[in-house]
Order: structure tokens, then C-alpha cells, then sequence
């Protein structure tokens, strides 16, 4: 009898019958408030009634164009709305299935735009787990372990995680881009570096949000030395940070944004956005795919933008996070083993640690766990798993983000006496 790998490790012992909005329902009939959305996948939350239905009518039209053979609609209509939420001067797309598929065609146009071999990622980051992202990726070694070598020209840059360094955020930034700039005179020139890879909020890394100095910074070495600057919202987009997009709190401008999670409700789904300049750029051949640009999954998608948009989800998104952040903070300040509480939008985490200021990955994965039998799925981030992050769909109510602080203050309470 087959089986899936031993190596693929549930979060939560729930066995899924069906979802509908922000609860998931298992075989038993037992309903759970899902804070986890996929890891940010399902925007407009379970089987969305808009979304189901534009999937089924596209289901009995047509399942699979191969989008560098035929053209078909879903993906015309995805592209002329996506120019409607696309930074400013971002007119060009190119859709693919994964995000790691989208960080890697990123990372090629970077290289062929420019015809420079190198790439600058930022401590912390997550990017995939496909040889090239895992290369760019810095969250965890478990995500490149046991692979090597791995892709040359990747180098690393502090992010300003004031919190772990000890700062004050100002400091942080100051030292980062400092640091930046002394990657720049001992490990790749400036001249030689294609671009920056940067998430507006750390994800896997922790839930660490930028700043405004900081993605300033790297605006202007980008301009100043022909580097590319390359966004990376595939977490951070579609409205989940309380902006359309999460650079969008920093108020930069890139120069490529990567897309995929909640762009499409669940269906698989993901793509980059350039200007049609750079994008005339990537060499022939080094764009394609077989299931990029599904039919489904734009149809999936272009109902997605019409729920974010006619339900005012990213106003939601904004107003509910600020409730949540605040319901975790007051929560976090009751219990000595919570050390911080960050986030923008539904992307909340609480990292714990000990009473020396160490990580606390016991504490985290008991809280996670205890949240799960309570019927509150999370999700564990970080370096050390010590942080537990909340990431809610966007369709997600005052009532419910009340229900779950009540059942976080009960654990973490439960987990720390």
C-alpha cells in the first residue's frame, strides 16, 4: 500500500472534510478556526461561493490551454485586472505554478537583464525550496540541507531584525546598511550584483517586517549601481498585510514583484511582474511551463481580485489586523516567555523565549499544538520554530479573530505557568 514520505511532518492532526470561509471542518464534524489559510493561501478564505463557481464554470470550458500554445481568456482577463493593482510602470507578466518557480524566473531575467552574476538576499529570507530558491534562501537550513553544492552567486546581507540584534530599530537599519555596503567592497562588486531579493516582512524568518530607511536604502544603491530590486510578496500580497502589497508600507519602487499564495484562493497560481522593457530582456526560451497560467487557476484568480476588491478585503485586512496585533500584544505582555509580538495585517507572530532571552522552540511548538486541540490551527516560523504565527483569510470577522484570542490567551497561559 502506498503512503506518503515519512519526511512530510503534519502541523496539526486534523483530517479535513471540507472548509467554508474561515473554519475547516474534519471527518469527525468538528469545526476549526483556521488561522494558518494554507500559509497564506486561501485570501478569500474556504471555497469562496464566487470563486467555486467561476472554477466550475472554467472547469466545463476548458481545464488546460498550454499558454505558449493557445491563448485563452481566464489568462487575458488575470492579466488586463492584474494591471489594475500592479506597481506603477509593472506592465509585463509572466505566470508560472509556485512561487519557487516564480523566484527562479526572476532570478533568470535578473541575471540575463543585466549580465551580471550575482544575486543579494537578505539574512532570514525564504524564497523556495527548489535548488536556485533554496540558494537565496537564509530562514532555516533545513530548507538547503543535505543538497549541496548549491547555486554559486548568492550572497547574504543582514536584515534589520532589531529584535534579534537587541537595537533599537534605527540601529538595526544603520547596521544593515552598513553591512551592505561592506558586502559590496569585499564579496561582490556592485558591477558585478544583478539584483536584491527582498521580502517586505520576513516570512518563514520570523515575521519581521521591514522599514522605511531600510528598503530606502536599498532604492538607492539599486539606482546608483543598475542593481535590480526584486520584491518578493508572495506571502505579502493581494491585500494580506492591509495594503494591496506589502512594500507598499515602505513606499519603494521595484523593480520586479514576485506573486503567487493568495492570488488565487488555493489553485496554484503564480507569477512575476516587470515592465515590459526589462521583461523584453529575459533571453528566448527562458520563459515557460506546461501548467503555468492553468485556465482554472486564472479563472480561480481573476474572481479572487473581484472578492478583494467588492468585499473591501484589504480595509478589512487592515482593521482586523490591528485588532489582532493588538488582542496578541496584550496577551504576549501578561506572560514572561513571550519576548515579542510583530506583524502588519493578518500576519501576526509571537516569538518565545526563555527568561535569559534565549529562544523558547519548546514553549512555541506546545503553544501551537495546544492551540490545535483547542481548535485554533497555527503554524510555527523562525529560525528556531519558536515563533507562532497567525495568518487568517482576509474574509475573516471581529467576531472571529475574538474567538481565537480567547482560545490564544487560554494557551498561552496553559503553556507558560
Amino acid at each position: 500500500m502506498a503512503k506518503l514520505s515519512p519526511i512530510l511532518k503534519q502541523a496539526t492532526p486534523v483530517v479535513v472534510d471540507h472548509g467554508e470561509g474561515v473554519y475547516l471542518y474534519d471527518v469527525d464534524g468538528r469545526r476549526h478556526l483556521d488561522f494558518t489559510a494554507g500559509i497564506g493561501v486561501t485570501s478569500t478564505g474556504h471555497c469562496h461561493p464566487r470563486v467555486v463557481a467561476a472554477a466550475q464554470e472554467q472547469v466545463g470550458k476548458l481545464i488546460h490551454g498550454q499558454y505558449t500554445t493557445v491563448m485563452h481568456q481566464p489568462l487575458l482577463q488575470l492579466t488586463e485586472r492584474l494591471s489594475e493593482v500592479l506597481p506603477s510602470g509593472l506592465d509585463s507578466l509572466f505566470f508560472a505554478n509556485s512561487g519557487s518557480e516564480a523566484v527562479e524566473a526572476a532570478l533568470r531575467l535578473a541575471r540575463q537583464a543585466t549580465g551580471r552574476p550575482n544575486i543579494v538576499v537578505f539574512q532570514g529570507s525564504f524564497h523556495g525550496r527548489t535548488v536556485a530558491a533554496a540558494s537565496l534562501t537564509t530562514s532555516g537550513t533545513r530548507f538547503s540541507a543535505g543538497i549541496s553544492p548549491l547555486m554559486s552567486g548568492v550572497h547574504v546581507a543582514p536584515f534589520p531584525f532589531a529584535y534579534h540584534y537587541g537595537w533599537d530599530e534605527k540601529t538595526a537599519t544603520e547596521f544593515a546598511l552598513r553591512e551592505l555596503d561592506y558586502l559590496f567592497a569585499t564579496q561582490t562588486a556592485p558591477g558585478e550584483t544583478a539584483a536584491f531579493f527582498i521580502e517586505p516582512m520576513l516570512g518563514e524568518g520570523g515575521y519581521v517586517p521591514a522599514n522605511p530607511e531600510f528598503l530606502a536604502g536599498l532604492r538607492r544603491r539599486a539606482d546608483e549601481h543598475g542593481i535590480l530590486l526584486v520584491v518578493d510578496e508572495i506571502q505579502t500580497g493581494f491585500g494580506r498585510t492591509g495594503k494591496f502589497w506589502g512594500h507598499q508600507h515602505f513606499d519603494v519602487r521595484p523593480d520586479v514583484v514576485l506573486i503567487a499564495k493568495g492570488l488565487a484562493s488555493g489553485f496554484p497560481l503564480s507569477g512575476i511582474a516587470a515592465s515590459e522593457e526589462l521583461m523584453a530582456k529575459a533571453w528566448p526560451g527562458s520563459q515557460g511551463g506546461t501548467y503555468g497560467g492553468n485556465a482554472v487557476a486564472c479563472a480561480a484568480a481573476v474572481a479572487t481580485l473581484d472578492v478583494i476588491r467588492d468585499e473591501n478585503l484589504v480595509e478589512n485586512a487592515a482593521e482586523r489586523g490591528r485588532q489582532l496585533i493588538e488582542g496578541v500584544r496584550a496577551i504576549g505582555e501578561k506572560s514572561g516567555a513571550v519576548g515579542d509580538v510583530r506583524g502588519l495585517g493578518l500576519l501576526v507572530g509571537t516569538e518565545f523565549t526563555t527568561a535569559d532571552g534565549k529562544p523558547d522552540t519548546a514553549t512555541a511548538q506546545a503553544a501551537q499544538k495546544a492551540a490545535a486541540e483547542r481548535g485554533l490551527l497555527l503554524l510555527t516560523c523562525g529560525a528556531y520554530s519558536n515563533v507562532v504565527r497567525m495568518i487568517p483569510p482576509l474574509v475573516v470577522t471581529a467576531e472571529q479573530i475574538d474567538e481565537a484570542l480567547d482560545i490564544w490567551g487560554d494557551v498561552v497561559a496553559s503553556v507558560t505557568k
